[in-house]
């Protein structure tokens, strides 16, 4: 039998594409363990995708494009020293994106979005540390019969602070996810206060690799990821 995934237009990062991290869970939802997906097109809305599993994984077709790969992986970062919540909810004051954001109803980011309707995560710089931070304490409506937040959200909440947190680079024009790779190790509770913080590794010309993680407000760690971003040529 054919599988095949649709994602809804709640699920945008654009306003015409899918969120970047909701849209990688989609094609590693078929991995057992932690996945690193490669989005090769903006992940489309409100279309059926068919799943096509390999040797190496799986992908994810619109008709004959492929627009996303997912491979078993190992998330090899050194994760950042967790931020308390209280730090957290200081630095979400300073969100950057906040007036001037290129996706303003961003499901994850978006400062648009009304809580429960997208996740309203808003990171912003740490006090005396090189990286940025938000809390999150996930709607009840986003979780699975035991009351953890389902995968897919998860992702989308390591998603969007590794992009928000290139900013750190210094000069970084309009930025699209490349690749996000996540090993969700523990659950994350619904209706929990959580904390979830982004940290830059390198850049390499238009590429930029960022960290990101979601803790517990006790410091327990989550889920880790790390992502490339890449830089989008301006249009003249």
């Amino acid at each position: 039998m054919t599988r095949t995934v649709v994602i809804d237009a709640r699920f945008c990062g654009p306003a015409a594409s899918a969120n970047g991290g909701y849209a990688c869970a989609m094609a590693a939802q078929w991995l057992d363990g932690p996945a690193e997906v490669t989005l090769r097109v903006p992940p489309p809305l409100g279309r059926t995708l068919t799943v096509e599993r390999d040797e190496q994984g799986v992908s994810l077709l619109d008709g004959d494009v492929v627009v996303a790969q997912a491979r078993p992986t190992t998330v090899a970062v050194d994760v950042a020293a967790p931020v308390s919540l209280a730090d957290a909810e200081r630095a979400a004051w300073r969100y950057p994106w906040r007036d001037t954001h290129p996706y303003p109803t961003c499901f994850v980011c978006g400062p648009q979005r009304e809580p429960g309707d997208g996740l309203c995560i808003f990171p912003g710089p740490v006090e005396g540390r090189s990286l940025y931070a938000a809390p999150w304490t996930p709607d009840s409506s986003l979780a699975d019969a035991a009351g953890n937040v389902r995968d897919e959200f998860v992702w989308g909440a390591l998603d969007c602070p590794s992009g928000i947190v290139t900013d750190l680079f210094g000069d970084v024009g309009l930025i699209l996810l490349g690749r996000l790779a996540a090993d969700l190790r523990a659950p994350v509770g619904a209706d929990e206060p959580h904390v979830v913080q982004a940290w830059p590794i390198t850049r390499d010309g238009r590429k930029l690799h960022t960290a990101s993680a979601v803790f517990t407000a006790e410091g327990s760690l989550c889920a880790v990821a790390r992502a490339v971003w890449i830089e989008v040529p301006a249009q003249n």
